[in-house]
């Protein structure tokens, strides 16, 4: 009869600043999860993310509903991290101004658009 261990190395990697990715890819467990919890199965995960191998995603998956708690809590403070990420990108004012350009940029594109339309007949 074979005999089977009963630990399951988990494939993952944690990148420089604690983001953890599948395997050597650079998706991140985020990224498969959100696809799961959408109802995604694994073949499916696995097509929308080519260089993940599909033991990888199972495996993944497992550790999530083996340790739903922790996982969720890294989850929350991701999105915690990017949020306040997000805000100081926002309040930057370079990149105010560099989006106040861009606009301007766009409506003048579409204001000369609009001016060389000629009316239908």
């Amino acid at each position: 009869m074979a005999e089977f261990t009963k630990t399951l190395e988990v494939p993952f990697t944690v990148s420089e600043y604690g983001a953890i990715r599948i395997a050597d890819s650079r998706v991140s467990l985020d990224s498969v999860l959100h696809h799961f919890k959408l109802g995604a199965p694994a073949e499916q995960i696995a097509l929308s993310f080519p260089t993940l191998k599909l033991a990888d995603i199972y495996t993944a998956i497992a550790f999530y509903l083996n340790h739903r708690e922790e996982v969720e809590e890294y989850l929350r403070q991701q999105e915690a991290e990017a949020g306040a990420l997000w805000k100081r990108i926002e309040s930057d004012p370079e990149r105010q101004a560099a989006m106040a350009e861009l606009r301007e940029r766009i409506q003048a594109r579409w204001t000369a658009l609009q001016e060389h339309k000629t009316p239908a007949a």
